[in-house]
């Protein structure tokens, strides 16, 4: 077997700094908190330079598996991955009167969503520990992204939905071989079922920050940021906001790419954007809490940041604080208006949760969180492609005389 070059030497609890050994299968630590993978970086230092990666042929995340813990070649799982671009949002920007917004379109990666990133980690390093049997909750992408990858590895999938997942989302989980469940509950209440049935069902817990890989695969989007950047960092991301592990793991690649000295100090303002239904890390961010208290009657047709409760609360709420950024709710209507305006002036089709960034952005640039001069980066973290579009309802009879100034005048 071809061995990777890695750095990788022991995973941390997040919480008390303890250490436990890299080369075994692990979900949460001692204390029940999200274990992160940690690296010689010194060693990754003298390895790699950004020459290096200039020089790569391969397209997507893999071309930074030297910043990864996959050990051996075999078990990289690709799917076809790309760099995602990022897309400037020039007629919008110029209504406004901003620099130029930019759009980091995650909705380009396999499965159509930023979740092939981190679920392409976890899913190559259960095969590495010889897992047969991954199971989890999901909204829908990250069950399509888990799907996906089993199919192509060799694993089992077990996949719990709430019963009103787009039924797009929960169609392609079935096809991409998942046995797909529906659950009368919210994601919480999908991931309870999933842990019950680590024993009975003989799988391993794949949930949100339960395990410590898919945190690892969504930190590219962070060296990818930067690296198309010219290693320099936006000023202000606007992220959107369920479990949190993207902007968690963007956060821990700043540094590790600031102590490889492939940038310096400056950090982005990292902004945590959720549904004003279900918004606890904004309620928890606001009230100066370490933790954020579950959301009660969760509701939000952007069903991706639809999350109760996030096992990385304090993760999410210290890299807020951190980098001075802040946490911020916007309604369903304005998500909504978001999607159309954009789709209209640039011809962007956002995914709700993209959209809801945008939303958010608006907000604060009224609310003077962040200013006109500011280089902001909204991720849309899937294709607009799997959501709801409006009903085509105009029609035409090529039996009658066709009324063109009718035509117009619609």
């Amino acid at each position: 077997m071809v061995e990777i070059q890695t750095f990788t030497t022991h995973l941390e609890c997040s919480e008390t700094g303890k250490h436990y050994p890299a080369d075994q299968l692990h979900n949460l630590s001692d204390t029940g908190k999200p274990l992160l993978v940690r690296y010689d970086l010194a060693s990754l230092r003298e390895a790699v330079n950004k020459d290096d990666l200039a020089a790569k042929l391969e397209g997507g995340f893999w071309r930074y598996r030297e910043f990864l813990p996959v050990r051996q070649e075999t078990n990289v799982m690709r799917l076809g991955e790309v760099t995602t671009p990022i897309i400037p949002l020039e007629t919008t920007s110029q209504d406004l009167n901003v620099e130029t917004i930019l759009v980091k379109d995650e909705g380009r990666l396999p499965t159509g969503s930023f979740k092939a990133r981190g679920l392409a980690l976890a899913v190559s390093m259960a095969r590495e520990f010889d897992v047969k049997r991954i199971a989890m909750p999901t909204n829908g992408n990250a069950g399509a992204a888990l799907a996906a990858y089993c199919s192509l590895a060799g694993i089992e999938s077990y996949v719990f939905c709430p019963d009103d997942t787009p039924d797009v989302n929960a169609r392609e989980i079935e096809l991409q071989g998942a046995k797909t469940f529906l659950v009368n509950g919210l994601i919480n209440d999908c991931g309870r079922i999933v842990g019950e049935g680590q024993e009975p069902g003989g799988w391993f817990d794949c949930s949100t920050l339960k395990e410590p890989y898919r945190i690892e695969g969504k930190k590219t989007m962070g060296i990818e940021l930067a690296e198309q950047l010219g290693w320099t960092l936006p000023d202000v991301i606007f992220y959107p906001t369920g479990g949190g592990t993207g902007l968690i793991g963007m956060w821990k690649a700043f540094d590790e790419l600031e102590a490889i000295g492939f940038i310096g100090s400056n950090r982005p303002k990292m902004v945590a954007v959720q549904a004003s239904g279900c918004a606890p890390i904004v309620r928890a961010w606001e009230q100066g809490a370490e933790h954020a208290s579950p959301w009660e009657n969760a509701q939000t047709y952007a069903a991706g940041i639809r999350v109760p409760v996030a096992i990385g609360d304090f993760l999410i709420l210290r890299a807020i604080r951190e980098s001075h950024g802040f946490a911020i709710a916007v309604d369903d209507e304005l998500i909504e208006q978001a999607r159309t305006e954009i789709a209209h002036s640039d011809g962007l089709l956002l995914c709700p949760e993209g959209a809801a960034t945008f939303a958010a952005y608006k907000q604060a640039l009224k609310n003077g969180q962040v200013d006109r001069s500011d280089k902001c980066v909204l991720f849309n973290c899937a294709t607009g492609l799997k959501y709801p579009m409006p009903q085509v309802e105009r029609s035409l009879n090529i039996n009658q005389e066709i009324d063109y100034n009718g035509i117009l005048g619609h």
